[in-house]
């Protein structure tokens, strides 16, 4: 398809895809948008008219089994990612599918596997967006042996956290009918963390439900099973150990989300900052006496380029990295194995150890 059109449909217009997806692929040329559909005919429709999206679809079956459409951009919660995928690539469609790739690792396998039977059609999962701007400079940074051998790798995340309040709204995040193993945001932090240091070979995990109760949808209350509250220590294949906090029930005084990478010979700090904000990476070696801020070269600055990348590789023109199927399921193990350590308390090895 390299000089033809690349006709789209969205299957859930939800705060991403309107935020990021439809502006990125309605920018890219020789892209055109042709149907929606969401939760409901008049949800459809609405999307429809507000984004200029085509066509309302009465149901995301409809939209899927469409002859002229050539590519899908999945936006719903993860309970129908695994459901819409398979069946988008049953009838020959590319897949743009928002994180996180799917409820378990059981139906990440089953995405994989279905995308390597179709290998002419591209398959791509939403990477997540905190790291992208210094990523392959720290990536390069500690290839070229300035931490040394990793030692020690300490993350914090806790962007999305508040005291606790029984009083609050249900997130569809809370909901395991809707969400699966995810457990807040740790997924798609693990893939972070994994492209700076690599995999985890083992973790033992120590969770907790702070909230057990929130005000579900219909305004009645809600028990809830998720964690608000999570700490792992993993193991990396290459060496090293990774302690990882996820919290949105610590109050709101924390600090910024932020990774600690420990070496033999030096140290690389990571803040992320709100929504757009660049991170700030500061490092520090063997004979410094301080930490000093690092900056990212022009030429390893990266940025967010989800939609370009997944048009081109339709195109033919890049392969998809940021984030294929190979590396989504990776997180995905990770959580199931997240949920196994903190059910039986055990310390849980991953695929491939």
């Amino acid at each position: 398809m390299a000089n033809e059109t690349i006709k789209v449909g969205f299957i859930g217009a939800g705060a991403n895809t309107a935020k990021r997806h439809i502006p990125g692929l309605r920018a890219m040329q020789g892209v055109e948008f042709v149907g929606v559909a969401n939760r409901s005919v008049e949800s459809s429709q609405i999307a429809a008219d507000k984004y200029e999206l085509g066509e309302a679809y009465p149901t995301w079956l409809d939209l899927v089994e469409a002859p002229d459409i050539d590519a899908i951009c999945i936006g719903t919660w993860p309970y129908m990612h695994s459901t819409i995928t398979l069946t988008a690539l049953d009838n020959g469609k590319h897949v743009l599918c928002e994180a996180r790739m799917a409820m378990n690792s059981s139906e990440g396998r089953d995405m994989l596997a279905a995308s390597l039977a179709n290998p002419d059609l591209i398959t791509q999962i939403v990477p997540p967006p905190h790291l992208m701007a210094c990523e392959q400079h720290v990536i390069d940074l500690i290839a070229d042996g300035y931490v040394g051998d990793i030692v020690n790798v300490n993350a914090w995340i806790t962007a999305d956290s508040a005291f606790p309040d029984s009083d609050a709204d249900t997130h569809w995040r809370h909901r395991r009918e809707l969400s699966g193993n995810n457990v807040m945001t740790t997924g798609i932090w693990y893939e972070n963390i994994m492209r700076l240091v690599g995999t985890a070979s083992s973790v033992s995990a120590n969770a907790q439900v702070v909230v057990p109760h929130r005000r579900g949808w219909d305004g009645t209350r809600e028990q809830m099973t998720i964690p608000d509250q999570l700490d792992a220590i993993y193991t990396l294949h290459n060496g090293g150990l990774v302690n990882l906090s996820v919290t949105t029930a610590s109050g709101p005084f924390l600090p910024a989300n932020q990774i600690w990478i420990f070496g033999t010979e030096g140290t690389i700090h990571i803040q992320t900052g709100g929504s757009g904000e660049d991170p700030v990476v500061t490092g520090g070696r063997k004979g410094d006496d301080a930490m000093s801020e690092i900056t990212v070269p022009d030429d390893k600055r990266g940025s967010w380029r989800v939609e370009e990348e997944f048009i081109n590789a339709i195109r033919g023109i890049e392969p998809v990295t940021r984030s294929n199927f190979t590396d989504s399921l990776k997180y995905m193990e990770f959580t199931d194995a997240l949920q196994e350590s903190w059910q039986t308390g055990m310390r849980v090895y991953l695929p491939g150890s």
